[in-house]
């Protein structure tokens, strides 16, 4: 009986001993959300270190080329950029970007891997019968992102 007992708590530290993968992650990345992306000039994945700063916060390439690019010619590229914004969780939806109405969360549309709400059925509908960059731009032209869109505000951090 004594053998029995020491082979389950060897058994046990056995299935306690490597933790779980969040124990194994650094301190400094716990509870982080991976940073996801989507460069406005190339569309592949963005790169933090390739940065410039738009709208009070911050828009990403995945290169320096097309951070180059997009510095030659902001303008063209400012409703991809105001969707990074919302895609990076920098800026946050409060009204419905079509009509400047209380949004019924209900009524979304994803639009460039993200969801977006809608007042109704009725602005949920023109978004969701456009496609690609005509999807992005009914969403986030700078017009319709000033009505839906404002800028997150930073956390308090708590006291120690």
């Amino acid at each position: 009986m004594q053998r029995f007992c020491v082979l389950m708590a060897v058994v046990g530290l056995c299935l306690v001993a490597p933790g779980s993968a969040d124990e194994n992650k650094p301190a400094e990345n716990k509870g982080k959300r991976e940073f996801k992306a989507t460069c406005v000039v190339s569309g592949k994945d963005a790169v933090r270190d390739q940065s410039v700063e738009y709208k009070g916060k911050k828009v990403y390439f995945c290169c320096g080329n097309c951070k180059a690019a997009y510095e030659k010619d902001a303008a063209k590229f400012a409703n991809k950029a105001n969707h990074q914004l919302f895609q990076t969780r920098q800026y946050v939806q409060v009204k419905c970007p079509l009509s400047g109405g209380d949004l019924d969360k209900t009524k979304t549309v994803e639009i460039g891997g993200v969801k977006v709400a809608f007042c109704c059925g009725n602005c949920q509908g023109k978004a969701s019968k456009a496609t690609g960059d005509d999807q992005v731009a009914l969403a986030f032209a700078d017009a319709a992102f000033e009505k839906g869109f404002e800028a997150r505000q930073p956390r308090a951090k708590k006291a120690e």
